[in-house]
C-alpha cells in the first residue's frame, strides 16, 4: 500500500522514495510514460499496461542548470522540468520510455523541442478553443495518434474494452481525490490544505493507480472517523482560503504553509490538480469511448483556452460551495496566460464581493518574507 505524506516536507521524502522504486520497477519489466499536464489522456497510457508518472519540475533545484540553455525570463515549471532532465536528476524522465507533451503554452511547446534531444518527447497538438467543431475533431485525432504511438512502442493493440477498464480505474481515483477535497467542506475543515496537496501531488509519483486509490480512500475514512470522534486539526477561527491559478505544488511549501501559519486554512484548490480537473468522469458505457475521452479532456478549463469563462464560473461555484472567506491567485513568474487572466478573476471575485489577492512568484525562496507579510495582512483583513 502506498505511503501518504502528511505535509510538504514528507512529500519530498515520498518523492525520494519513488526515486528508489523506479529503477526496480523498470528492471522488473515495468512500462513507464512520463507526462506533465492535466490534458494528457492517461487512460490511453494505462490501457496499454503502462504506468503514467508526472515528471520532476516543481522545484528550484535545477533552474540554474536549465538557464544554461533556456532564457531566464521563463516560467519556473518549464525551467525546472527541463533542468531535471538536463542534469539527469529526475529518474522518472531518465527511465520513461518516452514523454507525452502538449501544446498548452508557447514556452512548453518550444522547450519540448529541446527536451526531445534528451528523452524522446511526443507532443500532442492541443486546440486552444473548446467551441469550434474542428477543434473537437482535431483533438479526437490527437488521441488516436497517441494511441498508435503507445501501441507501436509496446507492440500491443489497445481495444475499446481496455480503454473502458482504464477509465474505470481512473474514475475511481478521481472519486477518491474528490472525497479527499470534500473533507474541507466541514466547518472547521477536517484537515490541513497543505496535507491534502501533498497527498494529491504524491499521486503523480506512484506507479500503482489502484494501490494509491485505495490508500487515499483509507486516509479519508480515517480522517472522517477521527473528526466524528471529536478530533479537530484546524481551528474553527481559521479563515477559509481558495487557491487558484497556476499549478501550485512547487510553491505549496512557501505559499500554502504561509497561509496556514497565519490564521488561514486552504479549503479548495482550483488549480491544475484540483476538483476542476478531477470532477468530470468518463462515461465508460459511451458508444464511442475515444470521443468520450477526447471530450472529457478538452473540457478542462485552463487559461490557455480562449475564451475561458468556464474557469471563472467554476471558481465562483467553488467559492460558494466551500464557503470561502478569500481567494489567493498564484501566478508563476512569466506564465502569461494565467497572469493576464488574473485580471478577469479579480473582477469576477470583486463582483461577487469575495476578497482577492494575486501572488506572483517562482520556486526560489528569496521572496518568502514578502509573501509571509502579504498573506498575514490579507488574512488579518478578512
Amino acid at each position: 500500500m502506498a505511503d501518504l505524506p502528511r505535509n510538504y516536507e514528507e512529500f519530498a521524502d515520498a518523492r525520494k522514495g519513488a526515486f528508489m522504486k523506479v529503477k526496480d520497477f523498470k528492471e522488473n519489466g515495468g512500462k513507464l510514460i512520463g507526462y506533465l499536464c492535466s490534458y494528457t489522456p492517461l487512460e490511453i497510457i494505462e490501457a496499454s499496461g503502462a504506468s503514467s508518472v508526472a515528471l520532476c519540475g516543481t522545484s528550484n533545484e535545477t533552474v540554474a542548470d536549465a538557464e544554461e540553455v533556456l532564457p531566464k525570463n521563463l516560467c519556473p515549471l518549464i525551467k525546472g522540468t527541463y533542468g531535471f532532465a538536463y542534469t539527469e536528476k529526475c529518474p522518472f524522465t531518465y527511465y520513461a520510455d518516452f514523454i507525452v507533451g502538449e501544446t498548452t503554452c508557447d514556452g512548453k511547446k518550444k522547450m519540448y523541442e529541446l527536451l526531445n534531444d534528451l528523452k524522446e518527447t511526443y507532443v500532442m497538438q492541443l486546440p486552444q478553443n473548446q467551441e469550434r467543431a474542428w477543434g473537437r475533431e482535431g483533438w479526437r485525432q490527437e488521441l488516436e495518434l497517441l494511441k498508435e504511438k503507445v501501441e507501436q512502442t509496446y507492440n500491443v493493440q489497445i481495444t475499446d474494452e481496455m480503454l473502458r477498464q482504464a477509465a474505470r480505474n481512473r474514475n475511481a481515483f478521481r472519486r477518491a481525490i474528490l472525497d479527499l477535497y470534500e473533507c474541507q467542506l466541514e466547518e472547521p475543515p477536517i484537515m490541513s490544505g497543505v496535507d491534502i496537496m501533498a497527498t494529491v501531488a504524491a499521486a503523480g509519483f506512484n506507479f500503482s493507480l489502484t494501490g494509491y486509490t485505495a490508500a487515499v480512500n483509507e486516509k479519508v475514512a480515517a480522517a472522517k472517523a477521527a473528526y466524528a470522534a471529536g478530533e479537530r486539526k484546524v481551528s474553527a477561527d481559521a479563515k477559509r482560503i481558495l487557491i487558484t491559478g497556476c499549478p501550485s505544488s512547487g510553491v505549496m511549501g512557501k505559499v500554502g504553509s504561509s497561509i496556514e501559519k497565519n490564521g488561514g486554512v486552504i479549503v479548495c484548490f482550483d488549480d491544475c490538480g484540483g476538483p476542476r480537473t478531477q470532477s468530470t468522469m468518463v462515461d465508460v458505457e459511451a458508444e464511442d469511448i475515444m470521443q468520450e475521452l477526447a471530450d472529457r479532456y478538452l473540457g478542462i478549463n485552463c487559461s490557455v483556452m480562449t475564451p475561458n469563462g468556464g474557469r471563472l464560473d467554476n471558481t465562483l461555484d467553488m467559492c460558494r460551495k466551500y464557503k470561502v472567506d478569500g481567494v489567493i491567485d498564484i501566478v508563476l513568474t512569466a506564465c502569461h496566460t494565467f497572469s493576464v487572466e488574473s485580471e478577469l478573476m479579480r473582477l469576477r471575485m470583486e463582483d461577487a464581493g469575495i476578497p482577492y489577492m494575486k501572488i506572483e512568484t517562482d520556486y526560489a525562496p528569496n521572496d518568502q518574507g514578502q509573501i509571509d507579510t502579504r498573506i498575514a495582512a490579507f488574512i488579518e483583513m478578512l
